[in-house]
């Protein structure tokens, strides 16, 4: 009996695949996803930009390929990235072929876009051959001529008989390891796709809210399309569509896994909107601070709280805790116990110490279990 049983998401099975060393579905974490937005042919640039996007955490890339020239950098891209690259195809079906021999660990395909079920083949044959996985990429603004026309609309029920088309296709030529995405600009459509989607298949399934629009109105879009399949056990990797640059896709995708409980990464803040009631200016604070604590990647948690009202009572729960106090002294809260004083000129510097201090306790202490499992197992094999 789950001792929070209102916190318990119940994720949804299904089958395992890889994408490159990374497993999806399953039991496997939810992988965060995005993709590059630089000319695949420049391959400096683009290679660039999949660092920027790795340093702040991104499980997996994708890259557009839509040209011979971009799947010529295609081995210089897959070489230098340290996270699988996912070549972006959408109608001809020779940069899948070339971009299967050049290293890509997933196509992302319409397999009604490629042609022939000859030239789908052809793409299955390139990708058993390297050892690619597909996404099969369903689009609420590029459905079929034929299900708009049976269905009048892009619609949940249009979206999902695309997906299991697809599927058919890749099914025929004897090939299983894909995932799916039902992706529309429509929250409503594309939750109710999914859900319908997740009921009928054990499909790993990829969520996005597609051209969600811009970082804040984007954010909210995705967050809550996504957050409400995430709730509801649904989605093996995630990528959130926003018109900014890529890594904020990434910074987006870990806060909307972090807020269920699901993935975190980082240091996870607990800050007020601040009020008259503040000791410091909790606004000024919090951006400054999550600037210089972007570097830590270890999960731990920091309460930042202007005034006493709710403070104590959120320190208690978190890592490290600052609560707003009277003539410019604030108190400081460590693992949830009042610890000490810290003056307003200070604040910035001085939890920026603590949380490295506690991010560094807590790796040493990782470190630590690893080793002593380690030996364990050492001597326990030594006395058998």
């Amino acid at each position: 009996m789950s001792h929070r049983p209102w916190r318990d998401i119940h994720r949804r099975k299904s089958r395992q695949i890889m994408v490159g060393k990374v497993p999806v579905g399953g039991d496997a974490p939810i992988a965060v996803q995005t993709m590059t937005n630089t000319p695949t042919e420049d391959a400096a640039a683009t290679i660039d930009q999949i660092r920027r996007c790795e340093e702040v955490g991104a499980d997996m890339i994708r890259v557009s390929c839509p040209t011979v020239e971009a799947t010529a950098a295609m081995p210089l891209i897959t070489r230098a990235a340290k996270v699988p690259i996912i070549a972006d195809i959408h109608f001809h079906y020779k940069r899948a072929l070339e971009a299967a021999d050049a290293g890509a660990a997933c196509l992302r395909i319409n397999p009604g876009n490629i042609g022939s079920p000859e030239r789908v083949k052809e793409v299955v044959r390139a990708a058993k051959a390297n050892g690619c996985s597909i996404r099969i990429g369903v689009n609420g603004g590029s459905l079929e001529k034929h299900l708009l026309e049976k269905y009048g609309e892009p619609c949940p029920e249009a979206l999902v008989e695309s997906a299991f088309e697809h599927a058919k296709l890749l099914e025929d030529a004897d090939f299983h390891a894909f995932k799916i995405s039902v992706k529309a600009s429509d929250v409503f459509m594309a939750v109710a796709a999914y859900n319908e989607l997740a009921a009928r298949s054990d499909y790993p399934l990829h969520l996005g809210i597609t051209e969600a629009g811009g970082l804040i109105g984007g954010t909210v879009k995705s967050s809550i399309g996504l957050g409400m399949l995430l709730w509801g056990g649904v989605g093996d990797t995630i990528r959130v569509s926003l018109s900014a640059e890529p890594e904020e896709e990434v910074k987006v995708g870990y806060h909307i896994l972090k807020s269920l409980g699901i993935r975190a990464r980082g240091v996870k803040i607990v800050s007020c909107p601040s009020c008259a009631r503040q000791g410091f200016d909790v606004i000024r604070t919090v951006e400054k601070l999550e600037k210089r604590l972007a570097h830590i990647t270890t999960e731990l948690s920091l309460s930042v709280l202007g005034c006493v009202v709710n403070g104590p009572g959120e320190a208690r729960e978190t890592d490290i805790g600052l609560t707003g106090g009277g003539n410019g002294k604030h108190m400081v809260y460590l693992s949830g116990v009042t610890d000490h004083h810290v003056a307003d000129e200070a604040i910035v510097e001085h939890i920026v110490k603590l949380v490295e201090a506690k991010a560094d306790q807590i790796e040493r202490a990782k470190a630590a279990d690893i080793e002593a499992a380690k030996l364990a197992a050492e001597t326990l094999q030594a006395a058998e």
